[in-house]
């Protein structure tokens, strides 16, 4: 991480070190992660829980780095859509298709761009 520090004023780096000394004691006198991890893990054991159940996914093995932030669920969270046959067909390249859900591709918006309709693509079904 770097931080750009030609711009600041002498009054403005020391306010920086000031907040930066407190920063630095703050997270020094904190329990290291891995025992507080260890903590959790145990006491959610004893209650006949596993970390998973409570907090979702486990957390990150990596030392050091910054844990990924989980993402809420959304409202379509657990709606599964099925599968669906190709409905519209690329003419210059029949290997790309489109079933009609979704932002238009890009073979799609182009041709679209140039005048053709949507239905100019339809796949004709035998």
């Amino acid at each position: 991480m770097s931080i750009d520090l030609t711009g600041l004023s002498a009054k403005q780096l020391d306010a920086l070190i000031k907040n930066a000394k407190k920063r630095q004691t703050l997270v020094a006198k904190r329990t290291p992660i891995t025992k507080v991890r260890a903590q959790l893990t145990r006491v959610a054991k004893a209650e006949g829980y596993s970390i998973e159940e409570l907090f979702g996914a486990p957390a990150p093995a990596g030392r050091g780095k910054a844990a990924k932030a989980v993402k809420a669920p959304s409202s379509r969270a657990g709606r599964k859509l099925g599968k669906v046959a190709p409905k519209y067909r690329n003419p210059a390249n029949t290997k790309e298709t489109w079933t009609g859900r979704g932002k238009h591709p890009r073979w799609m918006a182009e041709l679209i761009a140039k005048g053709k309709k949507v239905e100019d693509f339809l796949i004709k079904k035998k």
